[in-house]
């Protein structure tokens, strides 16, 4: 369906402009609960249809999800007019020329094709392994099958699906959280996250409040995605680096030598298109590659204005806010895994705290804001569990702090003193994305003070 559709629109454009489609036929199911009980379930299906135009040396672009044949020439015609209006376009990079596919996508029948009683089975294993205590969330399961054309005869298609569990456990006084994402339904273990966010829920009751200060700290995966995603978003963007916003320096050893990034869009984990919205085939690469900062991420735009190749980084709005990465993946450590129990979300994680002679353990980070993008300070708050640690043991729980801190001097050479040995993807709160992340422990975390101020 969505190559007949890219078809039907380049057919309606004509020689009148050159012109790209992107066409995404997208299914989203949800199995929300609350209070232990499943009380809803949805499943969205959405055909979008994207239509850039550059014509007589001005681009347009529209979106539609109305698909019959008058509306769609209807919505060609709307984006031709609106294109002659727009002021001219001299950075207009050219459409993608015929281009080689590396992958096309990864999928799962059964999980494309989950129903509510599949997606209901994980969180009854959730709500159970809760062992009493008041759970929320969701299970989800997505589905797309996306093809992009162009009158520079440039066609792809690829097929991707995803399931992810996001869920907190509820004790007096305190929450604790699990997440988990992958390519398939039959991969998510409701009872084993269940278990894990009960037994941080407990381990946080009654809290004690630290000073403000700096600490060294063992960050669980949700608070490691925290600061990739920020890495990847504002120091690797080709448009920040191109307006001077970025703290990117490319070939330096910015970061600690036992640090390797990668933007993993075709591995086996990625819940992520195997091309972008300009078409262009995404591949893997390196961000960081052992502390030295490998380059900025480019669409075409902005790869042309730096006299680059694009990297395969167009994503919505990216004209605006620059080009963004595909499936994250940052490299595990050696750091041996050690039997915990209490808080710790694995064995891995265990394994970093055994080396913490006085420090915190932190589950989430939330509410992060960029202070200053150049050396990309951020501020925000801890969430879902802090704990402190005392000679390689979990002492007790600490109220949330709040911290404003420079993303990579945290990260820089000598800073990263362990990475887990095991990583798992968890699911982008504001994206159908995923991040594979280990935990990581890091010499010293600026705390400035509690929640509350």
């Amino acid at each position: 369906m969505t190559n007949l559709l890219v078809e039907q629109v380049l057919d309606l454009v004509g020689g009148r402009a050159e012109a790209d489609v992107h066409v995404d036929d997208a299914v989203l199911s949800l199995t929300r609960f609350a209070n232990s009980f499943i009380h809803q379930n949805v499943s969205d299906r959405a055909v979008t249809v994207r239509l850039r135009l550059h014509l007589d040396g001005r681009t347009a672009g529209g979106t539609t999800t109305i698909t019959d044949p008058a509306a769609l020439a209807e919505f060609v015609e709307r984006t031709i007019a609106a294109a002659k209006l727009c002021p001219p376009d001299p950075t207009w990079p050219g459409l993608t020329p015929p281009t080689a596919p590396t992958g096309t996508g990864n999928y799962d029948r059964a999980t494309a094709e989950a129903d509510p009683a599949s997606r209901a089975g994980a969180v009854r294993a959730f709500v159970d392994a809760a062992g009493g205590l008041s759970t929320a969330g969701y299970c989800r399961t997505t589905a797309s099958t996306v093809t992009y054309g162009n009158t520079a005869g440039h066609v792809l298609t690829g097929a991707i699906s995803s399931a992810a569990m996001d869920g907190i456990a509820r004790a007096p006084g305190s929450d604790g959280v699990a997440r988990w994402s992958g390519v398939s339904l039959d991969g998510l273990d409701g009872g084993r996250l269940g278990a894990v966010a009960a037994a941080k829920a407990r381990a946080g009751v009654d809290p004690v409040e630290l000073p403000p200060g700096r600490y060294e700290v063992v960050l669980e995966r949700g608070a490691v995605q925290d600061l990739l995603l920020f890495l990847s978003t504002y120091a690797f963007n080709g448009k920040a680096v191109a307006e001077g916003r970025s703290c990117l320096r490319t070939g330096e050893a910015q970061f600690d030598p036992a640090l390797t990034l990668l933007e993993d869009p075709v591995g086996p984990l990625s819940v992520g298109t195997p091309f972008d919205l300009d078409g262009t085939p995404r591949d893997t690469r390196w961000l960081i590659r052992e502390g030295v900062s490998q380059g900025p991420l480019h669409d075409r735009r902005t790869a042309a204005a730096a006299g680059a190749a694009s990297t395969g980084s167009a994503v919505t709005d990216s004209e605006r806010w620059g080009p963004r990465p595909s499936h994250l993946s940052l490299a595990t450590g050696a750091t041996p895994e050690v039997r915990s129990d209490g808080p710790v979300s694995d064995d891995s994680v265990g394994g970093l705290i055994g080396g913490v002679s006085r420090g915190l353990l932190v589950t989430d980070f939330w509410y992060t804001r960029v202070l200053d993008p150049r050396s990309l300070v951020v501020t925000g708050l801890t969430r879902n569990g802090v704990w402190l640690i005392e000679d390689g043991v979990i002492t007790r729980p600490v109220r949330n702090l709040r911290f404003t801190q420079s993303y990579p001097e945290a990260l820089a050479p000598g800073a990263v003193l362990g990475i887990g040995s095991v990583a798992e993807s968890t699911p982008v709160s504001w994206s159908l994305e995923s991040v594979t992340a280990p935990g990581l422990r890091l010499g010293s975390w600026n705390f400035t003070g509690g929640a509350s101020g």
